[in-house]
């Protein structure tokens, strides 16, 4: 099936990714605000609850990009997973039962890890791998934009009638995504280009012997140093925002959802044109010193923090969340692209490292927390930093460039359909080198 490209499907990608900014991640760290503001829960509970969630979204990874890897109904998998998270997020005023909150936010915890590589790859079904980082740049932008909109009109209302605005603009935007999303006509995905496979690839499924899951990611050393880059780089983003939200909080109680908006807003504004030069300069620059660069950042805005305790100075560092996490949001489905490319197994590993990033982000607050107790708030921020520090210096050291890796695969595609003939791994050095470096 040829891969078909409009302006209208490109929009239509556009307001999904766009609507469901705020949808992805449910109520987000708006849960702990409502909690602790609306329902007056202690701090230990409101841990827990956290806690059960992340803990269903990082069980939920793997087994979803395997269900998206097999399906060819990814506009349905989108619809259903929008539905269900709201459905679980706006019960929440409904329920105070600790066994009920915690069911519910587990449910949308689960859903949600279908978005990231759902949405990865119904863009790379449509757009192919050429196109892939300049798009995927454009998706990553455009659900900034939609965070930074979501979470001012979530702080302006929110001052006036309370937290819980955020379940109902929730509502309106998963609405609009599921319309966004049954506005892709459903034959312009390539369901074997979405899952990683080749443009040539036989839809008989001659790539089946591949590794798939964790296996792919045990057996491959560019993708394990990657797996282990995007651990250290979660372990130590996950915690630093909530710990701002909670000193800002500790500044004016009553403008904590308020202020908790000013930061998100602040960050996202910076990640959109990140995101936008992420996608149009990743094909020219590599990817390995982008992300280096998003480590670095992350490093020094750990270091940063401790230095005051005034909310303009906590807001003005928070800037720089928008630089490193525009990054990575940008670059990590390129990176799991080049590396996977023609195996057939691009969202099952999607779905494996975000496994042990989400597992890296639970730690991350748990430890952040302990770290409070004992030292307070600033040794914490700079135990952060030293963890960015390292995974920096880790990657810098041991990562291959993964963008040779797709252009000599590409290359390698090019020599084989001008000779019209399959050429043997074993008898030819491009394909031979290709091989290696998508992990197959």
């Amino acid at each position: 099936m040829a891969i078909v490209r409009t302006g209208n499907v490109e929009r239509a990608l556009d307001a999904l990714n766009f609507f469901l900014a705020d949808v992805r991640d449910g109520l987000g760290p708006y849960l702990a605000i409502y909690l602790l503001t609306e329902q007056k829960w202690d701090e230990a509970s409101i841990g827990i609850v956290m806690s059960v969630a992340a803990l269903a979204g990082i069980v939920a990874q793997t087994p979803a990009g395997a269900l998206i890897d097999r399906s060819t109904a990814k506009r349905a998998l989108l619809v259903t997973a929008a539905i269900v998270v709201t459905l679980s997020c706006i019960a929440l005023p409904l329920v105070h039962g600790f066994e009920l909150v915690a069911a519910t936010q587990a449910i949308a915890a689960a859903a949600g890890a279908i978005f990231a590589p759902a949405i990865a790859a119904v863009t790379l079904g449509i757009v192919g791998p050429k196109a892939f980082a300049r798009r995927t740049g454009r998706n990553e932008a455009f659900n900034h934009a939609g965070n930074a909109a979501a979470a001012g009109i979530a702080g302006i209302t929110a001052y006036s009638f309370g937290p819980v605005v955020v379940f109902w603009l929730l509502a309106a935007m998963a609405a609009a995504s599921i319309v966004a999303t049954l506005s892709i006509p459903p034959d312009t995905i390539d369901h074997h280009v979405a899952r990683g496979l080749d443009d040539a690839a036989d839809a008989g499924g001659a790539r089946h012997d591949t590794p798939s899951g964790f296996q792919v990611l045990l057996t491959c050393r560019p993708l394990l140093i990657f797996a282990a880059a995007t651990v250290m780089f979660h372990f130590s983003n996950a915690a630093m925002l909530p710990l701002v939200g909670q000193k800002l909080a500790l500044v004016n109680r009553n403008l904590g959802t308020t202020l908790m908006s000013v930061c998100i807003i602040a960050a996202q504004m910076v990640m959109v044109p990140v995101a936008v030069l992420v996608g149009h300069k990743a094909d020219v620059w590599g990817r390995k010193p982008i992300f280096a660069v998003a480590l670095a950042v992350l490093t020094l805005r750990g270091m940063l923090y401790p230095l005051s305790d005034n909310p303009y100075w906590l807001v003005s560092v928070q800037l720089l969340d928008g630089v490193g996490a525009g990054i990575f949001g940008a670059l990590f489905p390129l990176v799991v692209a080049d590396l996977t490319r023609g195996t057939g197994h691009f969202n099952i590993s999607q779905g494996a490292i975000a496994t042990a990033a989400g597992l890296g982000g639970a730690l991350s607050t748990a430890v952040a927390g302990l770290i409070i107790v004992k030292a307070g708030y600033s040794a914490a921020f700079l135990f952060l930093a030293a963890v960015a520090g390292a995974g920096l210096l880790g990657f810098a050291a041991m990562m291959p460039e993964t963008l040779r890796y797709a252009q000599i695969m590409a290359a390698s595609a090019a020599i084989e359909d001008a000779a019209e003939i399959p050429i043997s791994a074993a008898h030819h050095p491009v394909a031979s080198t290709s091989a290696t470096a998508r992990c197959a």
